[in-house]
């Protein structure tokens, strides 16, 4: 198996934490090859944890304490030796250290990896492989392999532990997977090119990033009916507030023409009720367990924005590693 080397030293340590101190965190997968560490209460850096491959979404457990990130074999690593290939992998670490505690070996260009809210499960989505590998927390093995459609990327749980909600990036829709039986149940039609989801503390409300449209898909999970509302240019990740209130959207653009705004819509209204700008390339957003602060990696400037959910304004820009994708927060 590949091991995926670690070097916390890689940048030195801006803020100091002392031992047996609990500490929030905020983690980013850098698709240059590491993920980054952020003290929440100060937003500094703290470390960098270097890998040999492309990471692209981190998350944490339920309990807090393990993270888990996909990471995409380097070209190096898939083209060296013919048959000795080796699949791509999810990383799961300690949360408060950042020591790696086990790898396990998926399918084709992992891309989201999600607990279920009983932290006995990781999801990740295989995009290259159209399947979603279930693993096992306890063991750390692939419990079984579940198809989807095309392109699988983003996605979330449903409270319940029910269901998982996949978009389909490649197919215009999200895959509904029934979680205890391992097999998709049926697929929604979205619009083109969704990127990831969110649902309803009640599980009764999807919410899908349209990139290619635009906008966000609003979607009542019973009727499939689908409701568009406008956003930036090309969205990428929506985070739900904890209260189901807010919806955030970052607006991540292209390359060529990169946006850098995150959308904050109002789900009662279905309105967008303010437009914050971050930095170049907005991909990935999650929100504070208290829901004061939104945090926003900004891919095209190799930066987090921290966000005043009260103010919706920029309160703080975070420097970190090549290429932010995901990002999680560690009550």
């Amino acid at each position: 198996m590949r091991i995926i080397r670690q070097n916390t030293k890689a940048v030195q340590p801006q803020t100091q934490v002392q031992v047996g101190q609990k500490v929030s965190y905020i983690y980013t997968a850098n698709e240059g090859g590491s993920l980054s560490r952020i003290n929440a209460s100060t937003n500094k850096l703290i470390d960098t944890i270097k890998i040999d491959g492309s990471a692209h979404n981190v998350q944490v457990s339920p309990d807090g304490k393990i993270i888990g990130a996909t990471i995409a074999a380097s070209m190096e690593g898939k083209s060296s030796h013919g048959s000795m290939n080796i699949n791509d992998l999810a990383a799961f670490y300690d949360a408060q250290t950042g020591k790696l505690i086990n790898q396990v070996e998926v399918g084709e260009h992992p891309a989201h990896i999600v607990f279920t809210n009983d932290g006995k499960y990781a999801l990740v989505t295989n995009n290259g492989s159209n399947s979603v590998s279930v693993i096992d927390i306890t063991t750390f093995k692939v419990k079984g392999t579940i198809p989807t459609g095309k392109g699988p990327h983003g996605f979330r749980i449903s409270k319940n532990n029910k269901y998982a909600y996949i978009a389909n990036m490649g197919q215009d829709t999200v895959s509904v997977l029934d979680i205890a039986n391992m097999k998709e149940t049926k697929k929604i039609k979205v619009g083109k090119t969704p990127v990831t989801t969110a649902i309803s503390n009640d599980g009764k409300t999807l919410l899908v990033t349209i990139n290619a449209g635009d906008s966000l898909a609003v979607v009542d999970v019973e009727s499939g009916n689908v409701q568009k509302i406008p956003v930036g240019d090309g969205p990428a990740q929506v985070y739900l507030q904890g209260n189901d209130k807010f919806a955030f959207v970052a607006n991540q653009g292209t390359e060529e023409k990169p946006s850098n705004t995150v959308s904050k819509i109002d789900l009662s209204t279905k309105k967008v009720v303010a437009t914050i700008e971050t930095g170049k390339g907005s991909h990935g957003v999650v929100i504070s367990s208290d829901d004061k602060h939104v945090y926003v990696t900004n891919m095209f400037e190799n930066t987090v924005s921290v966000i005043d959910n009260d103010q919706n304004k920029v309160i703080a820009t975070v420097n970190v590693d090549k290429t932010p994708n995901g990002i999680t927060f560690v009550k």
